[in-house]
């Protein structure tokens, strides 16, 4: 692992030399590279389809693992999409004159050497290595075992356009060591690694920020909230509502509770049981749910669990104030959404909700590196430092302050 890891750091200059337009030229030729070679990538994906079924894997984390020509042309895009992006690296910030004369700069540069531990979607794979090349930061990636064989197929995609360019394949690279102990020793390497990004489930997260020694930057779950409002235009709320639960239940931008004010409660449940149930998701309510359409019992256990599934939470609240409440409580500072026409309300939510990113009468599901016009993401950031939200190409950068003397002392 030492060794693999010093090579990562030493590859780090090679990309330091790298221009902006070399470095997009390469993205293109990288995108085009994963569409040549389609077939084999979905072959190595059918391996790891038929692996899940043999281990029972859950509908929706086959889903997040399934690759066909489709979503591996939507990969090639992203790549693109990240190569036209403008340059983030070697940008002045800031920039200003003291009263000593020295001429000061604030100037952007990459991160380094970033480790980044991901399970289920192999599209990641591609995506984060695109975002820390366009970056001109070495990544050292550390896929789940489910989708092991679909990683190593892009992977090698990825370095073979490297070597073709007389570029160093440890720019982009598994780690040699994927059992957790090597996870174990990736998260303590910080001579040579410099941020790790976890993104998976709650006990990765936990495991990786307890014990890392390097950096962590956190994508943790997502426990994401709807609230409809009195004010919300009924037919706008449950389509929302349904696109945000139903349109892909796996992924964590996906609603796990929805919010019903109980003014409108006894009127709009009734509406949105019915597409639920056209939809096939189970429902669980609170008592005053349960008193106004047939669902089974919602806990507090429920409302704190992120389903990565077809299950939606159903809570009556006391207005806006009750919504916050619940959202204060129970969300993981992720994504929320309010449904209303009262500007005042919607503000009073914006700015009482503390999470990544906060909407007003849209669907949680636009919480996306490709959505929010970032091409991709490493993931979407939790945290408060550094960076929050989809973590694209922006926050994969770091700075450093140039200064520029005459010969003054101090």
């Amino acid at each position: 692992m030492e060794k693999f890891l010093q090579e990562a750091k030493s590859a780090s200059r090679v990309l330091n030399a790298l221009s902006g337009s070399e470095k997009n030229r390469i993205l293109k030729e990288m995108a085009q590279a994963l569409r040549d070679d389609s077939a084999v990538i979905i072959e190595a994906n059918s391996k790891d389809m038929e692996d899940g079924r043999v281990n029972n894997l859950s509908e929706a984390l086959m889903d997040r693992l399934l690759l066909d020509a489709k979503r591996i042309d939507a990969m090639a895009v992203a790549m693109e999409e990240i190569a036209a992006l403008k340059e983030p690296v070697g940008r002045v910030l800031d920039g200003w004159i003291t009263e000593d004369g020295l001429k000061i700069e604030k100037v952007s540069i990459p991160i380094g050497v970033i480790g980044i531990i991901y399970e289920s979607r192999p599209n990641v794979t591609s995506d984060t290595a695109a975002l820390c090349f366009k970056s001109s930061n070495v990544c050292v990636l550390k896929g789940g075992k489910e989708a092991q064989h679909s990683n190593n197929a892009i992977a090698k995609t990825l370095q073979s356009v490297l070597e073709k360019n007389d570029l160093p394949s440890s720019l982009i690279s598994l780690i040699p060591d994927s059992s957790r102990e090597g996870v174990n020793k990736l998260i303590k390497m910080d001579k040579y690694v410099d941020l790790i990004i976890p993104r998976g489930g709650a006990a990765l997260i936990k495991h990786v920020t307890e014990n890392a020694t390097v950096s962590v930057v956190k994508h943790d779950k997502g426990q994401c909230h709807t609230y409809i409002d009195k004010d919300a235009k009924i037919d706008n709320a449950i389509a929302i509502a349904i696109n945000a639960k139903v349109q892909r239940p796996g992924v964590c931008n996906a609603m796990e509770t929805l919010l019903v004010d109980e003014a409108i409660a006894a009127t709009t449940l009734p509406k949105l049981k019915e597409a639920f149930d056209a939809a096939h998701t189970e429902l669980k309510g609170c008592i005053k749910t349960q008193e106004l359409i047939a669902v089974s019992e919602a806990t507090d256990e429920d409302f704190d669990t992120e389903y990565l599934a077809n299950i939606l939470n159903i809570k009556v609240v006391d207005g806006v104030n009750g919504a916050i409440e619940h959202i204060v409580r129970f969300g993981s500072g992720h994504s929320e959404a309010i449904i209303t026409e009262n500007i005042s309300t919607a503000e009073e939510f914006l700015n009482s909700i503390d999470a990544a990113a906060v909407y007003v009468n849209a669907s949680t599901r636009f919480t996306d590196g490709g959505a929010f016009g970032f091409g991709a993401e490493v993931g979407i950031s939790t945290n408060k430092l550094h960076a929050r939200g989809p973590m694209g190409i922006e926050g994969l950068t770091t700075y450093k302050f140039k200064i520029y003397g005459s010969g003054q002392t101090r």
